[in-house]
């Protein structure tokens, strides 16, 4: 008899309201066609994806849990640049404080654009904001969204390569943008009622042991309740390290996918590049914390 994997979830997916290309609905729908037993949409800096999922009519089979992915300046004494992401779950989508803290990041975000396209003109790319508007049905447009305009007028040959030579932090087409402190972050995820978890420790600009145990110990001591042990980029090796962290400091096990959508076509949800799987242990444990 052919071993077939026991459905999994998937706590890391981007819809349309931030820099994902399917809405809300296509999302639960596709969830419930893959199998998947628990699944959370933690858009950047907005919390309107989940609002338009939780007044979907979403099937018994899949659990459904609020969430957000909020960009951060990493604490004064860290030696990580550029944002670090805080990702909340389980939260009052209603809380006026979480709401008032977004507001701020996503005018960043809006502002940011002209400036990102003022830098590439200049560097002799015809790239219009109505090129990108035209461009995506996303209701938060940002950098991945230039960067496929740049892809579709053949300036570059991918979104990684955009990125890569342009638009990345120390590019020439990149621009800073505002970020929440990272005490603040936590402090008003937990205010919600919701679950303060690290995102994707791998990807900071530092992400060596030492560095990553510092900033983990820090952000702990701001109430810091989890680690996003299991995400597609993270090899084995890695999991396990962040694994015994999460042991060490008494913090939850978060995983997703970070799915995208078209942006990032190698990536699927629930599953990443084939590979990846999240137990649903993960998400039991997850609604213990916040039940307790």
């Amino acid at each position: 008899m052919e071993y077939k994997q026991p459905a999994g979830i998937d706590l890391h997916i981007h819809s349309n309201a931030s820099d994902g290309t399917f809405s809300p609905r296509e999302i639960i729908h596709r969830a419930v066609e893959s199998g998947l037993r628990a699944v959370s949409i933690t858009d950047h800096d907005t919390i309107s994806g989940v609002k338009e999922a939780l007044n979907l009519s979403i099937p018994p089979a899949l659990k459904f849990i609020s969430g957000v992915e909020i960009s951060a300046a990493p604490p004064d004494l860290s030696d990580q640049t550029g944002s670090l992401h805080i990702l909340g779950y389980g939260f009052n989508p209603d809380n006026p404080e979480l709401q008032e803290m977004l507001l701020p990041l996503q005018e960043a975000r809006l502002n940011r654009n002209p400036l990102i396209l003022q830098k590439l003109n200049a560097l002799g790319m015809d790239i219009t904001l109505n090129d990108v508007l035209d461009d995506t049905a996303e209701k938060q447009v940002g950098r991945p969204h230039i960067a496929r305009v740049m892809v579709r007028k053949g300036i570059v040959g991918s979104i990684d390569e955009a990125f890569d030579r342009y638009l990345s932090r120390n590019r020439p087409a990149y621009v800073d943008k505002y970020r929440v402190p990272c005490p603040k972050a936590i402090e008003i995820i937990k205010q919600a009622g919701g679950i303060p978890v690290l995102a994707h420790p791998f990807l900071l600009s530092r992400n060596d042991n030492p560095s990553i145990t510092r900033l983990v110990s820090s952000l702990k001591d701001m109430g810091l309740m989890g680690i996003e042990v299991y995400y597609p980029q993270h090899p084995p090796e890695i999991v396990a390290v962040y694994t015994r962290l999460a042991l060490r400091f008494g913090l939850l096990e978060t995983g997703g996918s970070d799915f995208h959508g078209a942006l990032t076509p190698d990536v699927r949800m629930g599953c990443g590049k084939g590979d990846f799987f999240v137990p649903l242990r993960v998400y039991e444990k997850l609604i213990a914390a916040l039940e307790s």
